[in-house]
């Protein structure tokens, strides 16, 4: 059936969450009319929207919104306030600044003593050449790869590091542990601080690292014409809006997001796909597990992360598991959808889906995946239903999701009332947060990684890193409504609300602890985002029984962790992963992570088949394969996966 278009959006001055639906959710769409209650307007429109801001608000706003396109969305105000506290603060704290001057006497005389050393190899025990270096003073941190090539131990370039290091350990010592500082303020000015040292680190700059000077020599200064090139090339695809270089190899529908199924659903926020199943795979011939697996993506992110290249794609892995797989595809918010809110989110993401996958597949529980934000909201709608008695869900994984925030990671650094404030502002004037603006934040928390290491790579030693699927989809995110943004960031990261119970949904809050169904947790070793110690306070937030496996990688590439085809060389480093895997029952007591992480077992290899075998043991006797969608009940196929909401820009 060819896709049909969409009743369109109401107006901005109605936000959904205030309308009635009939049985409180919406029904499907198709052939272009809405089957749901007709859209009435309340009492007015919210107090916060577009059109009930009074003269003066708009104009504050407005202003700060513009200050916003300066600063890349960070609050000038909120880090004014950071120093001004820190600096105060040592002001005040004499013993601290005598204590710094000794820290760093001390490294002047380490730093003197190495120097030294360099100069007179016989003081380092050694003979001319590679022996004769000293040990460095310094080393950097395990995840710091910007010394690690052996020219970096060559004079001069070892003094240029090395005085780097201790500089830059030096500020860490200065603002942090300052006496009276506020946590937040102190992460803030530590953070600012080590992203202005970056700025001049020796890797950053031609005459100071030994691996550009190296490869300008042996090429003639080519690689230096080349990284010209690149910049500009980087530069006019910035400015138009285009994807990065090589992105435009990979499409979904294409090459990514393949694996066969058919559009069941569709409502304003979401595209419900069912995919096929597997012939000749799962538990037996033309059969499939009884109970469908829902996957509800972080709505920051294009689904299709789950659904990469098919060596890749953990739907694939699913289906060929024998599973029944449906999968939220999220639609591209633009300013029209400024008021949906974070449970509009929930009834019409997890509870649509759970609604039309109980009348495709009746009387069968779902298993119930959430990934990051899509894991939290996943969780409100668990807690919620279990409140209202609702047991249509069987078990529930958590990948690289957060129920509690009060150890966020350094997103929190952005998020204090006045950087949350001068957020919304940013957010109130266009009616949603923009690509750009997030993934400017996100850069910055890793930039050594996303900003310095390619200009370093790009630009001076001008080549390439081979765009790859999992690169292409970071390349291609969402907007998000300015409502449900601000819910989300003010009642979860900064008030905490889930965790404490007084996030509402529906008309009542709701508490993770009313959670029984079996839970799947995972976390990743490096993940800057959703921080593998934050994830595991589910633990403390329900006393159902938790699987949780802590995997190698970060917050990305450690769930997109494919196990190796059969036959294929296990030598690459994607797979010589491990990770960790403890169950905690039911009544067992609390373990803290760092117990947990030297009792859990140790395994080599993908999390995803220890996933696969828990998933299994939840599961009911095979049972005939489904047919796609259910016409007779109003859901037939609308047109062919990965849908329409996923190529919209």
């Amino acid at each position: 059936m060819p896709d049909q278009p969409v009743t369109p959006a109401a107006p901005v001055a109605q936000p959904l969450a205030s309308r009635p639906q009939a049985g409180g959710l919406p029904a499907p769409i198709h052939h272009g009319l809405s089957r749901s209650a007709a859209v009435q307007p309340d009492d007015g429109p919210e107090p916060d929207s577009y059109s009930a801001t009074a003269m003066p608000e708009i104009v504050d706003r407005s202003l700060h919104a513009a200050v916003a396109r300066m600063t890349a969305g960070l609050s000038p105000t909120a880090m004014m306030a950071a120093w001004q506290d820190w600096a105060i603060h040592l002001a005040a704290a004499p013993g601290k600044r005598l204590q710094l001057v000794e820290k760093a006497n001390r490294k002047a005389l380490r730093m003197a003593g190495h120097m030294a050393r360099c100069m007179t190899p016989s003081l380092s025990g050694g003979t001319e050449g590679a022996a004769a270096r000293p040990a460095p003073c310094i080393e950097p941190l395990p995840q710091d790869r910007r010394f690690s090539a052996p020219a970096w131990r060559d004079m001069p370039f070892s003094l240029y590091y090395q005085s780097f290091l201790l500089t830059q350990q030096w500020w860490h010592n200065a603002t942090t542990g300052v006496p009276g500082v506020t946590r937040q303020h102190e992460r803030a000015v530590t953070f600012a601080a080590r992203q202005l040292l970056d700025i001049f680190s020796p890797s950053n700059y031609f005459l100071t690292n030994p691996e550009v000077l190296a490869r300008t020599r042996d090429q003639g200064g080519m690689n230096l014409l080349r990284g010209s090139q690149n910049m500009i090339e980087d530069w006019e695809r910035a400015v138009a809006g285009r994807r990065p270089v090589g992105a435009e190899a990979y499409q979904p529908g294409g090459n990514l997001a393949v694996t066969p199924g058919k559009v069941v659903y569709r409502n304003r926020l979401i595209e419900l796909i069912q995919y096929a199943p597997a012939p000749g795979t799962g538990p037996g011939a033309e059969t499939v597990r009884p109970e469908p697996v829902l996957i509800v993506p972080a709505w920051i992110m294009k689904y299709y992360i789950l659904d990469l290249s098919p060596e890749n794609s953990l739907i694939r892995h699913l289906v060929a598991q024998g599973h029944t797989v449906f999968a939220i595809s999220w639609k591209n918010p633009g300013p029209e959808d400024r008021d949906l809110s974070l449970d509009d989110y929930r009834r019409l993401g997890v509870m649509a889906a759970l609604e039309a996958i109980g009348t495709i597949l009746p009387g069968r529980k779902s298993q119930a995946v959430g990934y990051c934000l899509g894991g939290t909201l996943l969780t409100i709608a668990a807690a919620a239903m279990a409140r209202d008695g609702d047991h249509r869900l069987a078990t529930v994984t958590l990948f690289a999701a957060q129920s509690d925030f009060t150890e966020a990671g350094e997103l929190q650094l952005f998020l204090d009332e006045s950087q949350l404030s001068f957020l919304e502002d940013m957010m109130w004037e266009q009616g949603f947060l923009d690509t750009r603006q997030m993934s400017g934040a996100f850069q910055l928390l890793r930039s050594n990684d996303l900003i310095w290491s390619r200009v370093v790579h790009d630009y001076m030693m001008g080549e390439r890193a081979p765009m790859s699927d999992l690169m292409a989809w970071n390349a291609d995110l969402t907007r998000m409504p300015y409502r449900m943004h601000s819910e989300y960031l003010r009642r979860l990261f900064l008030n905490n609300d889930l965790a404490e119970g007084r996030l509402p949904a529906g008309d009542r809050p709701v508490a993770v602890g009313d959670i029984r169904v079996p839970v799947f947790a995972v976390g990743t070793e490096w993940d800057h985002v959703a921080p593998w110690r934050s994830a595991f306070k589910i633990h403390l937030l329900t006393d159902t029984e938790i699987t949780f496996v802590l995997t190698s990688g970060g917050h990305n590439a450690g769930i997109v962790s494919p196990p190796p085809a059969p036959g294929a060389e296990p030598a690459t480093a994607r797979h010589r992963r491990h990770y960790r895997i403890a169950v905690t029952p039911a009544d067992d007591g609390y373990l803290p992570p760092d117990d947990w992480l030297r009792d859990a077992e140790l395994r080599d290899g993908s999390w995803w088949p220890s996933w696969f075998a828990w998933l299994a043991a939840h599961s009911g006797s095979p049972v005939a394969a489904p047919a796609m969608g259910a016409p007779e009940a109003g859901y037939p196929p609308l047109c062919d996966a990965p849908g329409t909401y996923i190529r919209q820009a």
